[in-house]
């Protein structure tokens, strides 16, 4: 299923849809404010699996996932107060932050690195926060690549390739063609681990 959503006032009834899928076990495709992303419910763990054989990544490699706000975030993630005042600068915004995991017992392990960690993200788009509240907990973020693992940004190409492989597109217009900047917030010093959409000069100075 193909659908084009307004970016700025999405229409309800897509949003309902998208929910529906993601809460039958079904896997996604949306816009960030990034590139688009591969989702599913963190909890469903045969959709998890799916993403993993779209995307063709070893398992041992977790994925980040999107949360609908600070106070989300600390419901799976531990964070310190360095880590909350840099956060709450940043987000909404084009920034994937590694932080200690919590309710490791509820998370899927596949969810959550060796090192005890995971990525999360919150970004500044409507489709995809109003697709989170939606469904009232967070969903996985990989990523859409071609098979060189180029980012795909029009919406056009991504049905050509995926729709085969996916329940829905979320269609919301052309997305950038550069990734989120990751840091990890798990030590007191923050540490830019990719440089992407985020403002780098901007951390340094935080």
């Amino acid at each position: 299923m193909y659908l084009k959503v307004h970016p700025d006032n999405p229409q309800g009834r897509h949003i309902k849809r998208a929910v529906e899928v993601l809460t039958s076990g079904g896997v996604i495709i949306y816009p960030t404010d990034t590139v688009y992303g591969i989702g599913c419910s963190i909890f469903n763990t045969h959709a998890i699996e799916r993403v993993y054989q779209i995307k063709e990544q070893a398992t041992g490699k977790p994925f980040s996932f999107i949360c609908a706000d600070l106070s989300h975030i600390s419901e799976y993630a531990k964070v310190s107060n360095a880590a909350f005042r840099l956060m709450k600068q940043l987000i909404p915004g084009p920034f994937t932050f590694i932080l200690p995991a919590s309710r490791l017992k509820q998370l899927p392990k596949s969810m959550i690195s060796k090192r005890k960690t995971v990525g999360i993200r919150v970004p500044k788009n409507t489709i995809c926060h109003t697709l989170m509240k939606g469904l009232g907990h967070p969903i996985l973020n990989a990523s859409v690549t071609d098979e060189r693992g180029d980012i795909i940004n029009d919406p056009q190409r991504i049905k050509h390739i995926y729709e085969s492989h996916v329940d829905l597109i979320l269609d919301g217009g052309k997305s950038l063609l550069e990734l989120s900047t990751v840091l990890d917030l798990t030590d007191e010093q923050p540490i830019v681990v990719r440089e992407g959409a985020g403002d780098v000069s901007m951390l340094v100075a935080a």
